[in-house]
């Protein structure tokens, strides 16, 4: 298979256009860190929107810490989405202690990330929620339900790629879903990417400082 984006910028450029008639619409742009910011970037930019993060973490199982058991999102209190095909064999208290182990670092990363810069203004607003690709959907069913407590007007999702399944589940928690390519034979989001590194922190805190340098409210 040749993979269909160069990188994250070059699929944050091709969401862009399909999200340019919200340009009018109030857009704010949420991107989860922190592949998801370097999508979200060119989007922002494109749109004149501001770019924020919605902070969400993966609950692996105790022997596969990749593989989402759940997710938690930030909030008050904070959003936690179980994958019971997975998390309903593991153990409650230890899903509790791996939960309140992700809220520490979400607390960690929203502090670093934005520092004492405002957080953007959500309701009433249309919500884009981006990320650089869906595998299981955990970690954005979490991040749309703590989104939707912030009360926007709308919300889209919008992903490079994802499995069908995937894309079919998440359709109820927003009023669109724009996703580039929607891959039956799906294996890893970086499958999809010829250039697919790790972002580090200090990576995220450039972009989303970059697109609050180039927003004027």
């Amino acid at each position: 298979m040749i993979p269909p984006f160069r990188d994250r910028a070059d699929a944050g450029r091709r969401l862009a256009k399909r999200l340019m008639g919200y340009k009018t619409g109030l857009p704010v742009v949420l991107a989860l860190p922190r592949g998801g910011v370097a999508v979200a970037h060119p989007v922002a930019v494109a749109l004149g929107a501001p770019l924020d993060v919605v902070l969400v973490r993966k609950i692996g199982t105790p022997l596969q810490p990749e593989l989402a058991a759940g997710a938690v999102a930030e909030g008050d209190p904070p959003e936690l989405v179980i994958n019971d095909e997975i998390g309903g064999a593991i153990s409650p208290a230890w899903f509790k202690a791996e939960a309140d182990r992700q809220i520490k670092e979400i607390a960690r990363r929203r502090g670093r990330y934005l520092g004492t810069r405002a957080r953007a203004a959500i309701a009433g607003r249309t919500a884009i929620v981006i990320d650089d690709g869906i595998a299981t959907g955990a970690t954005m069913r979490a991040a749309l339900r703590a989104v939707r407590k912030a009360q926007p007007a709308r919300m889209v999702l919008a992903v490079p790629v994802a499995p069908p399944g995937v894309i079919a589940r998440l359709r109820d928690e927003v009023d669109e879903v724009i996703c580039l390519t929607i891959s039956e034979l799906f294996g890893a989001v970086g499958q999809y990417y010829k250039s697919f590194p790790q972002l580090d922190d200090a990576e995220v805190v450039a972009l989303l400082d970059d697109a609050a340098s180039r927003f004027s409210p």
